[in-house]
């Protein structure tokens, strides 16, 4: 790998830790890097998953005291969130590059208006002492969510939090606590899936990784100086260079 190529991908794995930390969107750098790279879009977006997996571990260790207070009657989802996103990954390993490259843009397009309408997309707070789960209407949204997840993933987090607070009690933070861990199962199904299908680029990833750790922690110095809507405009016009990158490009 030409060192420049390494280095852009360790920068790309810092601004991503660092964006999550501070806004979300982390998802659109570390796939846009891999494919300035040269990385075909499935093995991106593919190796994308395992770079933002251990941010969705950390960010649902730091709810894990909300958690512990649903988590049984959270099984159902979490069931269903796996069910999705195997579905959605293996419909992901099903297309080939071309195919998958021409519906980049388009998605791309989309998670980022996602994205930019997330601070209006927040549940506004509920009553209710537990999360509660297992309605046919939430299971049916986050059927699709995971289902989305498992294939493409950016701005999973903005749409699962969406329809959680559409069809769930609890207040927001219940509700997020909720979305971490169910962003957890569908990242683990989603990989499981592509390291089967050969998809990762583990070498990618690997220097991808501590640069995305180190970004999480500079995030706290960011979100600090700072302001939050300044790094969303940032990650907002990394998905529309994308987009219009890859609609050039087909």
């Amino acid at each position: 790998m030409p060192i420049l190529d390494a280095v852009l991908l360790f920068l790309a794995g810092f601004l991503s830790g660092a964006v999550n930390a501070v806004a979300g969107g982390g998802t659109f750098i570390t796939f846009g890097a891999m494919t300035l790279a040269g990385l075909p879009p499935i093995v991106a977006n593919a190796t994308s998953s395992v770079t933002q997996f251990p941010g969705y571990i950390t960010s649902t260790l730091a709810y894990w005291h909300d958690i512990k207070h649903f988590w049984r009657g959270a099984l159902l989802l979490s069931l269903i969130s796996a069910l999705g996103a195997l579905s959605g990954a293996l419909i992901l390993l099903g297309l080939d590059n071309p195919l998958f490259r021409a519906l980049v843009p388009w998605l791309l397009l989309a998670a980022t208006a996602l994205f930019a309408a997330g601070p209006w997309l927040k549940p506004a707070p509920k009553p209710g002492h537990e999360a509660a789960v297992g309605s046919l209407v939430g299971s049916l949204a986050q059927f699709a969510t995971a289902v989305y997840g498992g294939f493409f993933g950016a701005g999973m987090g903005v749409m699962m939090l969406a329809t959680l607070g559409l069809t769930q009690s609890g207040d927001y933070h219940r509700l997020n606590a909720l979305k971490n861990m169910l962003a957890v199962v569908i990242a683990a199904v989603a990989i499981l899936v592509f390291v089967s299908g050969g998809v990762i680029a583990w070498l990618q990833a690997i220097i991808m990784i501590p640069g995305g750790a180190l970004g999480g922690y500079a995030g706290v110095w960011i979100a600090r100086r700072v302001p939050q809507n300044a790094v969303r405009g940032f990650v907002i016009a990394v998905g529309l260079f994308l987009a219009f990158y890859y609609f050039d490009k087909g």
